[in-house]
């Protein structure tokens, strides 16, 4: 009886050292990427990574989130569209943002129709939209095009609407791209990095989004898929123009959505398996009922984003680029430098 009592005694101190060399240490308990789960560290040392390149997204509207002594090079500066017609609009003031980096104008046009109808070539929209890009640009330090959801058969205009724009562009002004992430090459790719390479001064990956509203939960970047994409970007790439876009932002995800179109017969059950008592508003029935959701998160922390850079900085990647200011955890600059 003696022995079992210093038995478990001794099991008993061995199983606080554990938990304490684990608190004090903050080591995750298993290691590695992809789907794993760690143990959130207890502290705050974590890796501090330097970049040739830091940039930056700002939203117009959002100046506020650019505070001063952050360790950025560039900014783009988010919020020009193209319009149902095609026409360019919503070009945030230069003047609106302060900043003694260089600061890019940054053009979105994420409908498939719209970006087939500007991007086709002779057409007069086209034109329009080129000569009102270049001139917007002169009060820029760049030019950034992030045109997300081009068809398949728009591939080669889209090629041939970046050669303008380079062409058209003084030398001193940057001219980028962002584009979505790719872990291989694709046939017939819109986004084809071999063929846009030649055209661009720098091509921001978009590694993030592996995740989306619509798919099933899980990590906006998780650590494999983002290796996976920094490998292929910086073998077609290279490693002087490219730019590993890091996300700032998370997602939710819930185990029942109600909002959808009901028929008749599905309404009539949710009634009788609820109970649901039936009111009238301006003569249309509606009713309310509870239901329970469990909701599932993927968040970016301090914890993630250091291991992130730590590992693209160990791929010798020079430049990332943050997807966007206003939404990180504002511990995330202990851990960023920008290299001398």
């Amino acid at each position: 009886m003696y022995d079992n009592i210093i038995m478990k005694h001794f099991t008993f101190i061995i199983a606080l050292c554990f938990v304490l060399f684990i608190q004090c240490t903050g080591s995750p308990q298993t290691t590695g990427t992809g789907n794993q789960s760690y143990i959130v560290p207890s502290n705050t040392n974590f890796p501090v990574s330097a970049f040739e390149e830091v940039w930056a997204y700002v939203v117009a509207g959002r100046e506020a989130a650019l505070t001063p002594g952050l360790p950025l090079t560039d900014i783009g500066y988010f919020g020009a569209e193209i319009d149902t017609y095609g026409k360019l609009t919503d070009v945030p003031r230069r003047s609106n943002l302060s900043f003694n980096g260089r600061v890019h104008l940054v053009v979105s046009c994420n409908g498939r129709a719209l970006s087939y109808f500007v991007l086709r070539p002779g057409s007069s929209e086209r034109r329009e939209l080129i000569a009102d890009l270049l001139a917007e640009t002169r009060n820029y330090d760049g030019l950034q095009i992030n045109f997300e959801n081009i068809p398949a058969r728009a591939g080669d205009s889209y090629l041939s609407f970046l050669r303008e724009l380079r062409a058209g562009l003084p030398q001193d002004k940057m001219f980028t791209v962002a584009l979505v992430a790719r872990t291989r090459r694709i046939a017939d790719d819109v986004y084809d990095y071999e063929r846009i390479l030649p055209i661009v001064d720098r091509i921001l990956v978009m590694a993030y989004d592996e995740h989306w509203s619509g798919s099933r939960p899980g990590s906006v970047a998780s650590m494999d898929w983002c290796r996976r994409v920094a490998e292929y970007s910086f073998r077609t790439i290279g490693r002087d123009k490219l730019i590993m876009g890091i996300p700032f932002y998370g997602r939710a995800w819930g185990d029942y959505g109600p909002s959808r179109a009901l028929v008749y017969s599905t309404t009539e059950r949710i009634i009788n398996e609820n109970n649901a008592q039936i009111r009238y508003e301006g003569g249309i029935p509606t009713f309310e009922y509870n239901r329970n959701v469990t909701v599932r998160v993927f968040f970016e922390d301090a914890y993630s984003l250091s291991s992130r850079m730590q590992m693209y900085r160990a791929m010798n990647v020079r430049a990332v680029g943050f997807w966007r200011l206003g939404q990180e955890t504002p511990a995330v600059w202990n851990y960023l430098r920008l290299e001398q």
